[in-house]
């Protein structure tokens, strides 16, 4: 089992195939199996990594809060250890949020991005209080009811959720709590038309809720294609799986050939 030492802290990853990197960053509570198909299929054509983020999953206890900035700088202390020197980022629900930080403090070890159902700010009520409710009950300890639920939304199926809900109980509820919370604070949209960086847009018809920050992210961002899955709701990674895979690919092909030419 792959594991990186950072300062006391084993943080689990995954590394597959060869090629342009492409880093997948996992939502609260979740982990790395987010994107099993992912890393099953992107593996042919590029270097998948996957991680579990501290406190989750595989990856040990971190005595240090859950804030984005230490998620990004163990993405750093990953790529290091790892001798890359630039790679793609991509993020699903608030793990896209954590793909616009890592463009605000770490641009020069980026190519671009992908974000999947994310958001620059936590804005309306609703969310709100479904994240709210989600930190209650992990600073409750009801993890095993949380990755019931949330596994099971996520998957697509038996196979996907057994692995899903098994590698989410692994997970430390102070942490989870932490990342939940975190969320709820971050706002990074009045900074969004400081990255320049090409990004990835992508968001589910029957996502409503989201469309708002979809909006938000495709008018302030100066690089990006905003895309939309008919008929989806927010679990992208694993519910349309291969139609996100060649989306990804198309999107990696067509900004390495750009960086290329120009």
């Amino acid at each position: 089992m792959p594991m990186l030492d950072i300062n006391g802290t084993s943080l689990f990853y995954t590394i597959r195939g060869s090629g342009t990197p492409i880093v997948f960053i996992h939502p609260p509570l979740l982990t790395s199996a987010n994107f099993i198909y992912q890393l099953e299929e992107l593996s042919r054509d590029y270097q998948v990594i996957t991680f579990d983020i501290r406190g989750h999953g595989r990856s040990e206890y971190s005595k240090q809060p859950i804030t984005y900035s230490l998620i990004v700088e163990d993405i750093i202390s990953l790529l290091d250890y790892l001798g890359i020197k630039k790679a793609f980022i991509c993020g699903y629900s608030t793990g896209g949020s954590i793909v616009l930080e890592f463009f605000l403090t770490k641009a020069s070890r980026a190519l671009g991005g992908i974000i999947i159902s994310g958001m620059s700010e936590v804005k309306d009520q609703y969310l709100k209080l479904r994240i709210s409710l989600a930190a209650k009950l992990a600073e409750a300890n009801a993890i095993p009811f949380l990755s019931l639920a949330i596994s099971f939304g996520n998957s697509n199926n038996m196979q996907v959720f057994k692995k899903m809900h098994k590698e989410a109980l692994h997970g430390n509820a102070k942490n989870i709590q932490q990342y939940y919370r975190y969320s709820l604070q971050y706002n990074c949209t009045n900074k969004l038309q400081n990255i320049d960086l090409p990004v990835l847009l992508i968001y589910g018809t029957k996502d409503k809720a989201f469309h708002k920050y979809a909006q938000i992210l495709h008018e302030k961002l100066p690089l990006n294609k905003l895309l939309f899955f008919e008929k989806e709701r927010h679990q992208i990674p694993t519910k349309v799986g291969n139609k996100l895979n060649e989306m990804i690919s198309e999107f990696v092909y067509k900004v390495n050939k750009e960086y290329e030419n120009s």
